[in-house]
């Protein structure tokens, strides 16, 4: 994990080359955010542009100067991350793929119901609305995901929490 680390922390340095989005699916949504991530003693923090669509997601990972970090793509039943140098890794799901290469998990398969506000549909959960009638906690898939901020009617600010792994997402614009 710390080779990883490492790397990102050079590719950072040496201000590599952006990565693009490539995907032109119709999509769900596409949205963009700031991206904090806590695992163990490290950290890591990201600008997000996210893609969704029903059997497609693209996130673009890059630095606050628009540098890129990682780009994932899930196509079907595959996802690719690609790093800057470049250099890709193939899985059957983005969360181990996220947390081998990164080092900590991305929750690809709850994450676009989750900044919807909602629970996946596919996966017992625990939810709880507060006296306005939105939604401020689901529990699903091992992830405890608190609403922390809404702009109108959608989530604006969300802290993920899973075992050893904490992330904030801060939405800042919805497509």
């Amino acid at each position: 994990m710390r080779a990883v680390l490492s790397a990102l922390a050079l590719w950072l340095a040496a201000a590599c080359a952006p990565l693009e989005p490539r995907l032109t699916h119709p999509a769900d949504f596409d949205l963009s955010a700031r991206l904090a991530a806590r695992y163990g003693n490290e950290a890591f923090s990201a600008n997000l542009v996210w893609r969704h669509g029903p059997r497609f997601d693209e996130m673009l990972l890059t630095t606050a100067l628009g540098a890129g970090v990682a780009r994932i793509v899930r196509d079907g039943d595959e996802v690719v991350l690609t790093t800057a140098e470049p250099r890709e890794y193939r899985a059957a799901d983005a969360e181990s793929l996220t947390e081998e290469v990164l080092g900590f998990r991305v929750p690809l398969a709850g994450l676009a119901d989750w900044v919807r506000a909602r629970p996946a549909p596919d996966a017992p959960a625990r939810t709880h609305y507060g006296e306005d009638g939105r939604l401020r906690l689901v529990e699903q898939l091992g992830w405890r995901v608190e609403y922390l901020d809404y702009d109108g009617p959608r989530p604006s600010r969300l802290r993920l929490a899973y075992p050893g792994i904490e992330l904030r997402l801060a939405i800042s614009q919805w497509k």
